[in-house]
């Protein structure tokens, strides 16, 4: 089971990667584009007009999409800011049981979060939702996304809460589950 979570979170990372290579090459294409163009003017040539409409939109659908494929990854790689000021002096058992609440915590918000945002989705695609930028994106596919991230969120927020009630990790922060 350690080893499909270990991947599930992995994918995560990879998909979140991917999502942002795919916004760093349209960017590029778009620049190359108008470099081209302005080249051309300056030859004396009629520019070919290489726009790629909607850039911007789809950036941030695919931003959304890095960001919440990579929540679990982050998770899983102890990436999340946690202040520790006040829980490292505490004594083990006490830190313990604080990041059990915390995960706890982080559980019921997460699954709070997935609850609606599929529910959200699932509104976009009956109703046929379509982005009202330049190019018509169906919304429930940026929505798509965002669940499926929320919900390796929460499947990676309750490993851990699982895995601290057990004893297998002792902090969140330092030895969260790996190999």
């Amino acid at each position: 089971m350690r080893k499909v979570l270990n991947n599930l979170y992995r994918l995560g990372g990879v998909l979140s990667a991917l999502h942002l290579t795919a916004i760093m090459l349209l960017i590029v294409l778009q620049v190359l584009g108008r470099v081209l163009d302005k080249v051309l003017l300056w030859v004396d040539i009629n520019p070919l007009g290489l726009h790629l409409p909607g850039l911007a939109e789809i950036s941030a659908f695919l931003l959304l999409g890095a960001t919440f494929f990579g929540l679990a990854y982050t998770f899983w790689q102890g990436g999340h800011i946690r202040v520790t000021l006040i829980i490292q002096r505490l004594p083990l058992w006490l830190q313990r049981g604080l990041d059990s609440l915390m995960a706890f915590v982080a559980m019921m918000i997460t699954g709070f979060a997935l609850w609606f945002s599929v529910l959200l989705t699932l509104d976009s695609y009956d109703y046929g939702d379509l982005s009202i930028g330049m190019v018509p994106v169906p919304l429930w596919l940026p929505q798509l996304g965002m669940s499926l991230g929320l919900l390796w969120l929460l499947i990676a927020v309750t490993d851990a809460f699982i895995s601290l009630l057990s004893g297998r990790i002792t902090q969140l922060d330092t030895d969260a589950p790996q190999e």
